[in-house]
Protein backbone atom coordinates (compact mmCIF):
# COMPACT_ATOMS: atom_id res chain seq x y z
CA UNK A 1 0.00 0.00 0.00
CA UNK A 2 2.90 2.38 0.84
CA UNK A 3 3.89 1.62 -2.69
CA UNK A 4 0.55 3.26 -4.43
CA UNK A 5 -0.14 5.74 -2.01
CA UNK A 6 3.79 7.44 -2.48
CA UNK A 7 2.94 7.42 -6.16
CA UNK A 8 -0.17 8.74 -5.89
CA UNK A 9 0.61 11.20 -3.18
CA UNK A 10 3.59 12.36 -6.08
CA UNK A 11 1.70 12.66 -8.61
CA UNK A 12 -0.62 14.85 -7.08
CA UNK A 13 1.08 16.84 -4.97
CA UNK A 14 4.08 17.67 -7.51
CA UNK A 15 1.53 18.02 -10.52
CA UNK A 16 -0.21 20.56 -8.21
CA UNK A 17 3.45 22.03 -7.32
CA UNK A 18 3.82 23.14 -10.88
CA UNK A 19 1.08 24.93 -11.64
CA UNK A 20 1.53 26.71 -8.50
CA UNK A 21 5.16 27.77 -9.31
CA UNK A 22 4.42 28.98 -13.06
CA UNK A 23 1.27 31.05 -11.35
CA UNK A 24 3.39 33.51 -9.24
CA UNK A 25 4.25 35.63 -11.73
CA UNK A 26 0.77 36.47 -12.34
CA UNK A 27 -0.12 36.33 -8.51
CA UNK A 28 3.06 38.12 -7.79
CA UNK A 29 1.05 41.54 -9.88
CA UNK A 30 -1.48 42.24 -6.87
CA UNK A 31 1.48 42.74 -4.26
CA UNK A 32 2.93 40.72 -1.22
CA UNK A 33 -0.57 39.52 0.59
CA UNK A 34 -1.91 37.42 -2.50
CA UNK A 35 1.81 35.79 -2.76
CA UNK A 36 1.03 35.11 1.16
CA UNK A 37 -2.30 33.60 0.36
CA UNK A 38 -1.00 31.78 -2.54
CA UNK A 39 1.75 30.18 -0.41
CA UNK A 40 -0.88 29.40 1.78
CA UNK A 41 -3.35 27.74 -0.54
CA UNK A 42 -0.52 25.95 -1.49
CA UNK A 43 0.61 24.31 1.73
CA UNK A 44 -2.84 23.57 2.43
CA UNK A 45 -3.00 21.37 -0.56
CA UNK A 46 0.11 19.56 0.48
CA UNK A 47 -1.64 19.18 4.34
CA UNK A 48 -5.29 17.84 2.69
CA UNK A 49 -3.15 15.45 -0.09
CA UNK A 50 -0.36 13.78 2.54
CA UNK A 51 -3.33 13.18 5.09
CA UNK A 52 -5.72 11.88 2.36
CA UNK A 53 -3.92 10.28 0.09
CA UNK A 54 -0.67 8.88 3.11
CA UNK A 55 -3.17 8.58 6.03
CA UNK A 56 -0.99 10.84 8.26
CA UNK A 57 -2.40 13.27 10.65
CA UNK A 58 -1.09 16.43 12.05
CA UNK A 59 -0.68 16.42 15.90
CA UNK A 60 0.16 20.12 17.46
CA UNK A 61 1.28 20.39 20.70
CA UNK A 62 1.47 23.09 22.99
CA UNK A 63 0.14 26.87 22.41
CA UNK A 64 1.29 28.95 19.52
CA UNK A 65 2.11 32.77 21.52
CA UNK A 66 1.60 35.62 19.37
CA UNK A 67 3.05 38.63 17.94
CA UNK A 68 6.59 39.17 16.20
CA UNK A 69 9.07 36.18 17.57
CA UNK A 70 11.85 34.14 16.44
CA UNK A 71 10.78 30.35 15.41
CA UNK A 72 13.70 28.17 15.39
CA UNK A 73 12.18 24.40 13.81
CA UNK A 74 13.90 21.15 13.42
CA UNK A 75 13.76 20.26 9.79
CA UNK A 76 13.40 16.39 8.92
CA UNK A 77 10.65 17.02 5.55
CA UNK A 78 9.31 19.25 2.87
CA UNK A 79 6.16 19.02 5.07
CA UNK A 80 6.94 21.40 8.41
CA UNK A 81 8.90 23.67 5.62
CA UNK A 82 5.32 24.76 3.61
CA UNK A 83 2.94 24.13 6.99
CA UNK A 84 4.80 25.71 9.39
CA UNK A 85 4.56 29.21 7.18
CA UNK A 86 0.99 28.77 6.81
CA UNK A 87 0.66 27.84 10.75
CA UNK A 88 2.85 31.20 11.62
CA UNK A 89 1.12 33.69 9.22
CA UNK A 90 3.42 34.02 6.76
CA UNK A 91 6.57 34.60 8.66
CA UNK A 92 9.80 35.39 6.62
CA UNK A 93 11.73 31.75 6.25
CA UNK A 94 15.00 31.81 5.86
CA UNK A 95 16.36 29.72 3.32
CA UNK A 96 19.75 28.29 1.72
CA UNK A 97 21.02 30.03 -1.36
CA UNK A 98 20.86 26.88 -3.07
CA UNK A 99 17.14 26.98 -3.41
CA UNK A 100 17.25 30.45 -4.49
CA UNK A 101 18.95 29.50 -7.87
CA UNK A 102 15.92 27.33 -8.68
CA UNK A 103 14.44 28.14 -12.08
CA UNK A 104 11.09 30.30 -11.38
CA UNK A 105 10.25 29.16 -7.52
CA UNK A 106 13.72 30.69 -6.23
CA UNK A 107 12.56 33.59 -7.79
CA UNK A 108 8.53 33.42 -6.84
CA UNK A 109 10.60 32.41 -2.88
CA UNK A 110 12.04 35.69 -3.24
CA UNK A 111 9.38 37.54 -3.98
CA UNK A 112 7.02 36.17 -1.26
CA UNK A 113 9.89 37.30 1.21
CA UNK A 114 11.96 34.55 1.94
CA UNK A 115 15.59 35.34 3.22
CA UNK A 116 17.94 33.63 1.35
CA UNK A 117 20.85 32.62 3.38
CA UNK A 118 24.69 31.44 1.78
CA UNK A 119 25.66 28.56 4.07
CA UNK A 120 29.49 29.53 4.41
CA UNK A 121 28.62 31.94 7.04
CA UNK A 122 31.58 34.61 6.04
CA UNK A 123 30.80 37.67 7.59
CA UNK A 124 29.51 39.19 4.11
CA UNK A 125 26.91 36.29 4.37
CA UNK A 126 26.18 36.82 8.17
CA UNK A 127 25.37 40.88 7.65
CA UNK A 128 22.97 40.41 4.81
CA UNK A 129 20.81 37.97 6.82
CA UNK A 130 20.41 40.33 9.11
CA UNK A 131 19.63 42.93 7.07
CA UNK A 132 17.17 41.14 5.24
CA UNK A 133 15.94 39.73 9.09
CA UNK A 134 15.91 43.07 10.06
CA UNK A 135 13.69 44.30 6.98
CA UNK A 136 11.07 41.81 7.13
CA UNK A 137 10.50 42.53 11.13
CA UNK A 138 10.19 45.78 10.15
CA UNK A 139 7.48 44.82 7.96
CA UNK A 140 5.40 43.31 10.75
CA UNK A 141 6.15 39.65 9.88
CA UNK A 142 7.99 36.70 12.19
CA UNK A 143 11.14 35.20 11.04
CA UNK A 144 11.41 31.43 10.78
CA UNK A 145 14.55 29.26 10.97
CA UNK A 146 15.38 25.70 11.02
CA UNK A 147 18.65 26.41 12.65
CA UNK A 148 20.79 23.09 11.96
CA UNK A 149 20.78 24.00 8.84
CA UNK A 150 19.18 20.98 6.27
CA UNK A 151 16.88 18.55 6.74
CA UNK A 152 18.18 15.61 8.39
CA UNK A 153 17.60 11.90 9.28
CA UNK A 154 14.94 10.96 12.42
CA UNK A 155 16.94 10.44 15.21
CA UNK A 156 19.34 12.71 14.41
CA UNK A 157 20.24 15.99 16.14
CA UNK A 158 23.59 18.01 14.76
CA UNK A 159 24.85 20.99 16.10
CA UNK A 160 23.23 24.50 15.27
CA UNK A 161 24.53 26.55 12.48
CA UNK A 162 26.70 29.76 13.54
CA UNK A 163 23.81 32.06 11.81
CA UNK A 164 21.32 31.62 14.66
CA UNK A 165 23.16 32.33 17.08
CA UNK A 166 23.81 36.09 14.82
CA UNK A 167 20.02 36.23 13.89
CA UNK A 168 18.73 35.58 18.29
CA UNK A 169 21.26 38.27 19.03
CA UNK A 170 20.48 41.14 16.36
CA UNK A 171 16.09 40.62 16.23
CA UNK A 172 15.95 40.99 20.12
CA UNK A 173 13.18 38.67 19.66
CA UNK A 174 11.60 35.68 21.93
CA UNK A 175 12.84 32.52 20.36
CA UNK A 176 10.24 29.89 20.08
CA UNK A 177 11.33 26.14 19.30
CA UNK A 178 9.47 24.00 17.51
CA UNK A 179 10.19 20.30 17.65
CA UNK A 180 9.11 18.15 14.95
CA UNK A 181 8.58 14.39 14.02
CA UNK A 182 7.89 14.57 10.03
CA UNK A 183 10.77 12.14 8.39
CA UNK A 184 9.26 8.79 9.63
CA UNK A 185 5.86 9.98 7.40
CA UNK A 186 7.61 11.53 4.67
CA UNK A 187 11.28 10.89 4.41
CA UNK A 188 14.00 12.03 2.13
CA UNK A 189 14.43 8.97 0.43
CA UNK A 190 11.95 6.31 -0.67
CA UNK A 191 8.40 5.22 0.23
CA UNK A 192 6.57 7.65 2.26
CA UNK A 193 4.33 6.11 5.13
CA UNK A 194 0.98 6.30 7.20
CA UNK A 195 1.72 7.91 10.53
CA UNK A 196 1.08 11.09 12.82
CA UNK A 197 3.33 14.45 12.42
CA UNK A 198 3.76 16.27 15.47
CA UNK A 199 4.41 19.74 15.76
CA UNK A 200 5.62 20.94 19.12
CA UNK A 201 6.00 24.03 20.41
CA UNK A 202 7.91 24.57 23.15
CA UNK A 203 8.17 27.54 25.89
CA UNK A 204 9.27 30.96 24.45
CA UNK A 205 13.16 31.78 25.29
CA UNK A 206 13.60 35.70 26.30
CA UNK A 207 16.25 37.29 23.96
CA UNK A 208 19.52 38.69 25.16
CA UNK A 209 20.84 35.15 26.82
CA UNK A 210 24.56 34.34 26.23
CA UNK A 211 24.71 32.27 22.78
CA UNK A 212 25.93 28.86 24.39
CA UNK A 213 22.55 29.17 26.83
CA UNK A 214 20.62 30.11 24.26
CA UNK A 215 22.00 27.51 21.86
CA UNK A 216 21.82 24.39 24.07
CA UNK A 217 17.85 25.47 25.33
CA UNK A 218 17.27 25.89 21.43
CA UNK A 219 19.07 22.82 20.48
CA UNK A 220 17.35 20.52 23.17
CA UNK A 221 13.91 21.92 22.74
CA UNK A 222 14.07 20.77 19.24
CA UNK A 223 15.43 17.66 19.34
CA UNK A 224 12.48 16.50 22.05
CA UNK A 225 10.52 14.43 19.79
CA UNK A 226 13.95 12.65 18.91
CA UNK A 227 13.40 9.82 21.25
CA UNK A 228 9.80 9.18 21.08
Amino acid sequence: MDVLRTWAFRLFFYSISVVMVLLVPIVALFGGRALRAHSNLWAWLMQWSVGAIMGARLRVEGTIPSGQLLFAGKHESYYEALELTRMLDSPATVMKRELAKIPIWGWAAQRYGTIVVDRAANASALRALMRDAKTALASGRSVLIFPEGTRVLPGEAPPLRSGFAGLYRALDLPVVPVAVKSGHVWPRKGLMHKGDIVFRFGEPIPPGLPRREVEARVHAAINALNAQ
